[in-house]
């Protein structure tokens, strides 16, 4: 199943970066341990993963990431 949108954003009060995964009407969070320097195609691996660690597809180019 594909999601229909994938956002990273740093999450300040964590210190870590969260995942939005959103399908449908379902949204999901989820962190990942990247550093906080990562660079996009690091962000967007571990992106990747953490969206098909849940069941889900999305092409990697599509992912969203908000510094």
């Amino acid at each position: 199943m594909q999601a229909d949108r994938v956002e990273v954003s740093w999450d300040a009060e964590k210190s870590k970066w969260q995942v939005r995964i959103q399908i449908g009407e379902e949204v999901i969070h989820r962190h990942c341990d990247s550093p906080k320097n990562a660079d996009e195609a690091t962000l967007r691996a571990a992106a990747a993963k953490t969206v098909a660690d849940e069941g889900y597809e999305v092409d990697p180019a599509k992912i969203t990431i908000r510094r």
